[in-house]
């Protein structure tokens, strides 16, 4: 069974929000980390770019596959978690916390609420 907190909006592509006022921070969920095995690298959009919900903002590889994150939520990048370049495997250990992977400032935080709550994420993965 995935660790699904309650608190966080999720996508039906496993990313993760957690609204912060008008930020969100943004990561993939335990279920997608799970999924993709040992992260061994994560390329994250650079501060400042603007992104559109639904977007690829980035990448995680794993040594099964290379998957793109998308983004939950249309806004401009204005935190990245540099600790990934140096420890990836942040991701599988703390996919909620130190694995984090970006902060997005959103003029449009309804479009966060709009998102799957946890017990909605939950049947989305079949938990």
């Amino acid at each position: 069974m995935s660790n699904v907190p309650e608190g966080l909006r999720y996508t039906k592509d496993h990313e993760w929000a957690k609204l912060e006022g008008k930020r969100a921070r943004i990561g993939i969920t335990d279920f997608a980390q799970d999924q993709l095995t040992d992260v061994v690298y994560v390329e994250l959009p650079p501060i400042g770019k603007t992104v559109k919900q639904g977007e690829p903002i980035g990448t995680v590889e794993s040594v099964k596959a290379v998957s793109e994150i998308f983004s939950p939520i249309t806004g401009k990048v204005v935190e990245v978690n540099k600790a990934l370049t140096e420890k990836p495997e942040l991701v599988n250990k703390d996919p909620y916390g130190e694995g984090w992977m970006v902060v997005v400032e959103t003029a449009e935080p309804a479009q966060a609420t709009a998102l799957m709550d946890a017990a909605a994420y939950r049947r989305h993965i079949g938990d």
